[in-house]
């Protein structure tokens, strides 16, 4: 826990790293996938639900800490469960079984474990309650691809999508598309009632989005699907077996996803119960504590991360000029990295890196971090990364010219260079990215 400072903040920049961990810790504790499964109970999300036979399927990121919490504030005989995670932590609950599935590339793991949920739905009869624990992951966790489609022609289309700079809106329109288990096909296989309670990792806190909305009516088409694929480089550069399907569907040869209204989803009920918001709150109160003026943003941080970090460097700067006190500033959202070199780095990183230069003018102490809550950011070992006023030359006495790292999508080696990854390991919980920058005061 982070304690309170008595009288005026003055604050000097290795005052200000260390702060900035502690508020970044407490903003993933925020996003503590149990507590946020408990206070949802505790607020009588199942008050107007009748007491039904109980089905689980727990999948995603913070799955595990999800399927312990409800199994321990909803014991019930005989309540079953399938717990589909990348990672085993800690014992399944009785009655759960888990599977560990691939993330963020599906493999046939992938593909066992979203078999497995179907039959789980399948089996669900019209007097039984089907509960769905979904988080962050879960697109990959659970893959069935379309009639047709291969394993690795879908992973194909994923990858050709993000390095395009595709947004997670876009890139989980056209795998709702090529699947049989996203975007709504699951509930409709059940035929008992579903209820899935959701933690957000997507901007908006769309329920189709989250997952790809495997419990959720979805409104996007095989046209739009297309559309994607047509403005991220063209139906060429993608497998022919996917977009052959895609072509089915937009023809009206294969059936639709489930639409907004459908009656296989009359059923299915969808609560988000926790979001970046909650990571947020968490860093805001933190920050507070230690007596910083906290400046918040409604506006979330999209886009390609190279331009926002630039962007928000100079919102700093702007900042700084208009206040004189110690501040935190607290955003989030999920960026996107349009991959032009060779290097190793998350969007995180290269948000961070993207500061660099920025952060250097602000002409007082300066700090930024930027990270993953799910511990993890790109192919790498960090969350993210931690930019400073200082960081610039520190870069230039060692020989490196931040600018070049960036070209070259090389954010991992240049903040392992300084020592400024930041590294959580896996945190099992997952609602996007938070970032945190803090300023001295002007005099300090």
């Amino acid at each position: 826990m982070v304690g309170s400072r008595e009288g005026p903040l003055t604050v000097s920049l290795a005052t200000l790293r260390a702060d900035l961990g502690h508020i970044v810790a407490a903003a993933i504790a925020g996003a503590n996938a149990g507590l946020l499964l408990n206070r949802a109970l505790a607020r009588g999300i199942f008050a107007d639900t009748p007491a039904l036979p109980t089905r689980v399927l727990a999948v995603g990121k913070a799955a595990l800490p999800m399927a312990r919490a409800f199994a321990a504030a909803v014991p019930g005989p005989g309540l079953r469960g399938l717990i589909v995670t990348p990672r085993i932590a800690e014992a399944a609950p009785p009655g759960f079984d888990a599977m560990l599935s691939a993330h963020p590339v599906p493999d046939e793991r992938s593909v066992r474990a979203g078999r497995a949920a179907l039959g789980a739905a399948h089996a669900i009869g019209s007097g039984e309650r089907f509960v769905v624990l979904l988080s962050g992951g879960a697109s990959a966790l659970m893959t069935v691809p379309a009639p047709g489609v291969s394993l690795e022609a879908k992973r194909e289309v994923t990858r050709r999508l993000l390095r395009a700079d595709a947004d997670i809106h876009a890139v989980n329109c056209v795998r709702k598309h090529l699947s049989v288990v996203k975007g709504g096909r699951l509930a409709a296989a059940c035929a008992g009632r579903t209820v899935t309670l959701a933690i957000s990792d997507v901007v908006g806190d769309d329920p189709s989005v989250i997952g790809s909305g495997p419990t959720v009516a979805d409104p996007t088409t095989f046209l739009e699907a297309l559309v994607v694929v047509d403005a991220c480089g063209g139906r060429g550069v993608f497998p022919r077996e996917a977009v052959a399907w895609l072509e089915r569907g937009a023809a009206g040869d294969v059936p639709e996803t489930p639409k907004p209204g459908a009656a296989s989803l009359t059923r299915s009920n969808v609560h988000v119960i926790g979001s970046g918001a909650d990571a947020r709150a968490a860093a805001v109160d933190a920050a507070q504590r230690l007596g910083y003026r906290v400046i918040g943003t409604d506006r979330a941080i999209v886009g390609e991360a190279s331009v926002r970090g630039v962007e928000h460097a100079s919102w700093l700067a702007a900042l700084a000029r208009d206040h004189s006190d110690a501040l935190c500033v607290v955003s989030g959202g999920e960026t996107t990295v349009r991959v032009r070199g060779s290097g190793t780095g998350g969007r995180n990183q290269e948000f961070a890196l993207a500061a660099v230069p920025g952060l250097a003018t602000i002409g007082r102490a300066a700090a930024l971090a930027s990270v993953g809550t799910d511990g993890v950011d790109g192919p790498t070992d960090a969350a993210g990364a931690i930019a400073d006023s200082s960081s610039a030359a520190r870069a230039r006495a060692s020989g490196a010219d931040p600018m070049r790292y960036l070209e070259a999508n090389d954010a991992w080696a240049f903040f392992e260079r300084l020592g400024d990854l930041v590294r959580t390991g896996a945190t099992d919980t997952n609602v996007g990215d938070v970032q945190v920058a803090l300023l001295g005061a002007a005099d300090d």
